[in-house]
């Protein structure tokens, strides 16, 4: 009988494990990295065990240290979570080595999966549908677009599409690259790209008696940089037929490898078809909506079986529909680019059938080191409609206040045509984001409300003004200029929006008047110049000027803190570009380029592989064609 559980992870899934640990009285341990030694996991866990360091391959990635935390505290047994060692074969026998028990499926199971061309071998003798791989060597035209992926990888890392022979070679090498640095391996495989493909997966169980579950199909269509945003439960509009062939290939692959525990089986969705991807041999981040389709606890099923526990010969019979929405501390608008401050608020709806997976609290300190999921937020309701509008409706009304996020991205995907009428595949941000991330209406009227709330916190008293200056006040936030007039009963007058009365206000909240439409702005102002009035997230202008104002032309300035993971192969004097990637930056688990501004001369490198860069730093400069012809 298991009754202390160690989670080698962190964030969410610590949480969500925890949760269920203290149903069934379980005792919980946490393992932090020291950025995280007052993170939300460690202080919800009854003994925590510290990982000295910071970055995950000297703490999270130690599968040594962990085995050691857990003997330490007296757990008895080691739940993986999802990535960093989830996947590791080696560290689930390093668990059992110790005399602990492993939540998760057999060593043997992890490895054969591990590497994704094995795995196709092995679907292949099972007689699951797969795509015909293709070699890069010999690859034509005719084999375009191409999708070339790390055979260990995960999560979008060493995944690039190739539309162009030409830029093969290089895109090889950079994927080769990436797979090396993110998992020690470099493998690359290549197969093609279905375009409008679906991304659909079916949920197994199994224990150790020889029993197997196929729990129904998610669909994973909504996804950045190959990662997934979206998910939902079941996948909408699959045939008969097809959802047979899905359950019948996942519960295949599943016995091919002797597989025990909860695990999940990816496939291509064309048409009609389905092509297997890969088997993720652990817990998915999707996984509540499974969950709350089929009322089942995946982490105390889990736990069922590692205990020896058999599961019932069939599963329950699913009910109504279920979504998921990953909020993320990143700017869709700016290439997706992870953010980091301090998380002031973090008030999302739950409830009534609204369920909210959250690592992070208000206070928290959300930083460079680790992945930037905030929090999950998943609605269930008899139809797929009805979860929609219940899901999106909440993420419009949530506080999330602090560094910027996807979740407005979020409501108006959920509320996209498309989406709404399931016509869903991989491509829906490529060919939406623009209009996903253009400006709300409603953003300079909620500006008015946070130069309005900002006069009154600053006034003698509220309501009223003993020294009423005669000329016009002014504010900005972003590209909005305000101008007001305090007047001497109190009020004020919008000089700059004359169809705006104002009809009360205070330091926060303000009611306003547009055209005959009253509407009111909940405001929080906050030290580090943001500001929110409604669902807008506003910026004060900064204090100190911006460090590309102060750049030297052809200046590349880090766009975020991060690492540097790798650096062409140029060096000063040497002729780039535009647009030629210079310099990599890892930030959140997700890896950014950072490209020659224009054609020209390198004239500095300072970026340095390894090194960590803070927001503004100098990585090189490029001088242009014009300047060096001036």
């Amino acid at each position: 009988m298991i009754t202390s559980v160690l989670v080698a992870n962190r964030a969410e899934i610590a949480c969500r494990v925890f949760r269920t640990c203290r149903s069934l009285g379980v005792d919980t341990v946490a393992v932090y990295a020291d950025p995280d030694a007052s993170a939300l996991h460690v202080r919800e866990a009854d003994t925590a065990v510290r990982l000295p360091g910071a970055a995950p391959a000297d703490t999270y990635l130690r599968g040594d240290l962990i085995v050691k935390a857990a003997l330490a505290a007296g757990a008895d047994a080691v739940h993986p979570g999802y990535g960093f060692l989830s996947e590791n074969a080696d560290f689930a026998r390093a668990v059992l080595d110790a005399g602990l028990t492993w939540v998760g499926p057999p060593p043997k199971a992890i490895e054969t999966m591990a590497s994704k061309t094995r795995a196709k071998e092995l679907m292949a003798a099972a007689d699951v549908p797969l795509l015909d791989p293709v070699d890069p060597a010999t690859a034509t035209p005719e084999d375009l677009p191409l999708l070339l992926k790390a055979a260990a990888g995960g999560g979008g890392r060493g995944m690039r599409v190739v539309r162009d022979l030409a830029a093969l070679p290089g895109e090889l090498a950079a994927a080769t690259a990436e797979a090396r640095s993110a998992f020690g391996d470099g493998e690359v495989f290549a197969e093609p790209y279905v375009e409008r493909g679906r991304h659909v997966e079916v949920q197994i169980l199994a224990d150790t008696h020889g029993t197997v579950w196929a729990l129904g199909t998610r669909d994973c269509s909504l996804q950045r940089r190959h990662q997934k945003v979206v998910e939902e439960a079941p996948a909408p509009g699959l045939s008969t037929a097809l959802r047979e062939t899905l359950h019948t290939s996942a519960v295949a692959a599943a016995r091919a490898v002797g597989y025990v525990g909860a695990g999940t089986v990816e496939f291509l969705v064309s048409g009609d078809r389905a092509y297997f991807l890969e088997m993720n041999t652990r817990l998915q981040v999707e996984h509540p909506v499974t969950e709350a389709v089929f009322g089942l606890d995946l982490v105390a099923l889990q736990l069922r079986i590692a205990e020896g526990g058999a599961l019932p010969p069939e599963p329950p019979t699913p009910s109504g529909h279920a979504v998921e929405a990953r909020l993320y501390a990143e700017d869709p608008a700016r290439a997706w680019a992870p953010q980091t401050g301090t998380l002031h608020a973090l008030d999302l709806p739950a409830g009534d059938g609204l369920r909210v997976d959250a690592g992070y609290a208000a206070g928290d300190a959300v930083g460079v080191h680790y992945d930037a999921m905030l929090a999950k937020v998943i609605a269930h309701a008899p139809t797929r409609q009805e979860a929609i509008r219940k899901l999106a409706h909440a993420l419009a009304r949530a506080r999330v206040h602090g560094p910027a996020t996807n979740r407005e991205l979020l409501v108006r995907s959920l509320r996209h045509p498309d989406f709404v009428a399931g016509r869903l595949d991989t491509g829906f941000y490529e060919r939406h984001l623009p209009g996903l991330t253009a400006p709300e209406p409603g953003e300079a009227e909620a500006a008015v409300a946070a130069a309005l709330a900002e006069a009154a916190r600053h006034s003698g008293r509220f309501g009223a003004f003993r020294n009423v200056p005669s000329q016009p006040q002014t504010a900005r936030y972003g590209d909005h200029e305000i101008r007001y007039r305090p007047t001497r009963d109190g009020r004020f007058t919008v000089e700059s929006h004359p169809h705006t009365r104002v009809v009360d206000v205070s330091p926060d909240h303000v009611r306003l008047d547009v055209a005959g439409v009253v509407r009111r702005f909940e405001v929080a102002a906050y030290g580090d110049g943001t500001v929110y009035a409604g669902p807008f997230r506003l910026t004060a202008p900064p204090r100190f000027t911006d460090p590309a104002e102060r750049a030297a032309p052809g200046s590349l300035l880090a766009p975020m803190p991060g690492t540097v993971v790798r650096v062409a192969d140029v060096a000063p004097g040497d002729r780039v570009e535009a647009g030629q990637p210079l310099v990599w930056l890892e930030a959140m688990k997700m890896e950014h380029r950072i490209a020659a501004p224009a054609s020209g001369t390198l004239t500095a490198l300072h970026a340095a592989l390894g090194h960590q860069v803070e927001v503004g730093a100098l990585l090189a400069v490029v001088q242009d064609v014009q300047e060096e012809q001036a």
